[in-house]
């Protein structure tokens, strides 16, 4: 990479992820916070003056219109991300959106296909990817030392308190555990596995209408099974666990976020520990700009047809369960 380059942000909502992305931010000496945007002006200087941000917008637009800025990266409700991304690719602006990419497979073809006709950068903020242990293990899975994968159980449950104003139990703006939570296990499935031939799922509704749980089974060939589960009233493990062949990988709480692993082969387990002093955000924002620097439009990790398997697979749950938005 071009060590001369300052690579300049905005950020384009400001609710919890959006801070820590912008705590990472700090951590990248070619990263540069320039600009943020809220529709709500007050919130958007308050944001600003956390992490010493010179620009900052009452509207989205403004910011998409910015000419300083180099990347925007999308941290809205999920609904908002097809608007969003659109809007900001139309000014020709790289995006990293978070995920869910959109709210079905329609909207992230429509997105995909923005990004080719105006040649520029767009990524899904699947930051797992890019996570140190998340990369060994993924690694460790082709060497195929342990052979091959027998089944995957994973889940991703937190307990939440029930308010009707929180936006994980609004389902206009596309809350439930699916789309926040349970996108993670299926994720672990798709990079793992891959592509399912057969999808079991059901879930709880709660009062608002969203999935209060969601269990899923997906089938593929050779009898290989994934048993995920994904909840925002009940806190799990969160873990992932791969059986093998020949042993067994462990991927510890949280399995999504930066963890440790454990390996066991032949009754010997042993520990694998990955520091990190930062959330994690910044290893994809790295990948983000090494992208800009090729003259990438598409990432060669989190690629368009990775992001429009995973929210096919998305779509294909929430068909199962008679989840519509």
């Amino acid at each position: 990479m071009n060590s001369n380059k300052i690579y300049n942000w905005g950020i384009l909502g400001c609710g919890k992820i959006a801070h820590k992305f912008a705590q990472d931010l700090q951590s990248i000496p070619n990263a540069k916070l320039q600009a943020v945007a809220s529709r709500n002006i007050e919130k958007a200087k308050d944001f600003g003056d956390t992490y010493q941000t010179p620009t900052h917008y009452g509207s989205y637009i403004e910011l998409a219109k910015d000419t300083k800025i180099d990347i925007i990266y999308i941290a809205t409700p999920h609904v908002f991300h097809y608007e969003n991304t659109m809007m900001c690719l139309n000014e020709k602006k790289a995006v990293l959106c978070e995920k869910p990419f959109a709210m079905n497979k329609a909207q992230v073809s429509e997105m995909i296909q923005m990004a080719k006709t105006q040649n520029t950068f767009l990524m899904e903020a699947l930051w797992t990817y890019f996570l140190p242990h998340y990369e060994f293990v993924l690694q460790t899975l082709k060497g195929n030392q342990l052979g091959k994968i027998k089944s995957l159980k994973a889940d991703f449950g937190f307990a939440s308190t029930f308010d009707p104003n929180n936006r994980i139990f609004r389902k206009e703006l596309g809350g439930g555990s699916l789309l926040d939570v349970g996108i993670y296990p299926l994720f672990a499935a798709l990079s793992m596995i891959g592509i399912p031939e057969k999808i079991e799922a059901s879930a709880n509704f709660g009062e608002t209408g969203i999935d209060e749980d969601c269990n899923m089974t997906l089938h593929y060939k050779n009898k290989v099974s994934a048993n995920l589960f994904s909840s925002v009233i009940q806190k799990t493990e969160t873990k992932a666990f791969i059986q093998l062949e020949y042993g067994s990988i462990i991927i510890n709480s949280r399995f999504h976020e930066p963890s440790s692993v454990t390996i066991t082969k032949d009754g010997d387990s042993k520990l694998y520990e990955f520091p990190v002093v930062t959330n994690g955000y910044n290893y994809e924002a790295i990948h983000v700009q090494n992208m800009l620097e090729r003259g990438n439009i598409e990432s060669t990790v989190m690629s368009f047809e990775k992001s429009l398997n995973l929210i096919e697979l998305l779509d294909n749950v929430r068909k199962e369960i008679k989840l519509e938005y």
